[in-house]
């Protein structure tokens, strides 16, 4: 086999996804997480339960905020998106959708964790709605792309939605459909984005990355991002 050849076989194993008894095993210990927002300065974290634990590793933030977890590529850049969006509180880059236990990065780019590269998005609806927000994730990335976005290639660059709440989850799906339409109309493929309560999605929780991946591009303006975009409008 030519080193052509091994390059796309590899590139080929890095797109499936792997089985929650092949995963692996993680550690018991989590990845320290920041106290504020390096750009916003609120709490990327909410709070804990009354035994100490944080419900989806996410935890609960104050009520009148609502939170999803999205991936749309590599997570750098999907972060940087969002929390310059007004209306939201805290953004936290971190993985999610797969079965190893407090990942960490170069785990998660074995593609053998399960985890994509994912974004928890913390909003405050009186100011921008759900749909707002979906809105520029479907035009931010391309989600018809399969297991990669441009040259990234592997699961843990595949486009997700993971909802907390059944309305929300609807409201995903919803939006999901009014792109599509968008979608056919300029000759674009069909959705691909893996859409699901973030409870369904691998162990069901989110995983917060190492510290030096929070707020990359607000540490590193000129790093890296992957905006493998379509180009086309979300309607309306």
């Amino acid at each position: 086999m030519s080193w052509l050849d091994q390059f796309f076989a590899a590139g080929s194993r890095k797109q499936d996804l792997v089985a929650a008894d092949a995963a692996l095993p993680g550690r018991t210990s989590e990845i320290t997480v920041p106290g504020e927002h390096l750009v916003l300065g609120t709490p990327m974290r909410g709070r804990p339960e009354s035994d100490g634990t944080y419900v989806h590793g996410i935890g609960r933030f104050d009520a009148g905020l609502t939170a999803i977890v999205l991936a749309g590529g590599c997570f750098w850049g999907i972060e940087e998106i969002f929390w310059q969006v007004p209306g939201v509180y805290t953004t936290a880059v971190g993985y999610a959708g797969g079965y190893t236990p407090n990942p960490t990065y170069e785990e998660t780019c074995t593609a053998r964790t399960g985890h994509t590269e994912a974004t928890l998005v913390v909003f405050d609806p009186a100011v921008i709605d759900l749909e707002g927000l979906l809105r520029i994730f479907w035009e931010s990335h391309d989600p018809t792309q399969e297991m990669r976005q441009g040259n990234d290639i592997g699961t843990q660059y595949r486009s997700a939605a993971y909802a907390l709440t059944d309305e929300d989850l609807a409201t995903v799906r919803a939006t999901a459909a009014t792109f599509q339409t968008a979608l056919d109309a300029a000759g674009e493929g069909t959705i691909a984005t893996e859409i699901k309560p973030l409870a369904e999605a691998g162990d069901g929780r989110f995983y917060y990355a190492e510290d030096h991946h929070q707020q990359y591009l607000a540490k590193n303006p000129h790093g890296y991002r992957c905006h493998a975009a379509t180009g086309v409008v979300y309607p309306g």
